[in-house]
Order: C-alpha cells, then structure tokens, then sequence
C-alpha cells in the first residue's frame, strides 16, 4: 500500500469512529447532549437529526465509492459544531473542549479525505465544485 493510501484511511477511520463514538449520547439523550442542543434552540430534533446525518456520513466516508459524499456531509456537519462552539455554546465547555476538539479533528481528516477522492466525484456534481476542487 501506498502512504497516500494509508493517510487517506487513517483519515477515514479516525473520522468515522469520532462520528460514531457520539451517537450513542445523541440517541440514548445523554444529559450533556440534551443540555448542548438544548442551549442552540434545537433539542431533540436538532439532536436526533444531527445523529442521523453523522451515521450516514460515517458509513459513507468508508466506502472507497462514497467517501467522497460522506467527506462532505461530515465537513458540513462539523462546520456546523465548530460555529456552534465558537458562537454559542462555548469552546471549553466543562469537557475542557473535547467535543470541540473532536470537531475540528473530525472536519480536518474529512477534508483531507474529500481532497484524495475527489476524482470519484460525478461529473453532474463535480461541475458544481470550485475549479481547484476538480
């Protein structure tokens, strides 16, 4: 295998169990889930909702085929967390910004994945995207 190839999965998978590990808080309404989508104005479909779009994102991001698709929902969704940290619920937090970190670590590994698939890109969609992104 090829160091390309093996970052480009290291990035996937970090990305998908980071994704994955905060589900079970989101879907079994966590104290702490219910209390952060609660304080955006969005609980509990904001909560559920978000959950939902980060086990599809992670499935997809590793299917060699979809990880182009699933990159970019994962870089959409953590965009999202990262301006909902820094504008409303705060950065530190009482987890020492964990979940904060979390999001930038999971929108880092996503974009780095979206940039080594990006050829895997249908042409119907590709035509949308930035002319260095093609």
């Amino acid at each position: 295998m090829k160091t390309p190839t093996i970052l480009t999965w290291v990035a996937r998978v970090i990305a998908a169990v980071l994704l994955l590990q905060t589900l079970f808080f989101k879907f079994s309404g966590a104290a702490e889930s219910v209390q952060l989508f609660t304080q955006l104005g969005v609980e509990p479909w904001g909560r559920i909702g978000t959950g939902v779009f980060e086990l599809i994102a992670s499935a997809l991001i590793l299917i060699p085929a979809t990880a182009w698709l699933g990159s970019i929902m994962a870089i959409g969704l953590m965009t999202g967390a990262i301006f909902s940290h820094v504008f409303v619920i705060g950065i530190l937090r009482n987890d020492g910004g964990l979940l904060f970190s979390y999001a930038v670590i999971i929108f880092a590994c996503a974009l780095f994945s979206f940039w080594m698939s990006r050829s895997q890109v249908p042409a119907p969609v590709r035509k949308f995207l930035p002319s260095f992104l093609k």
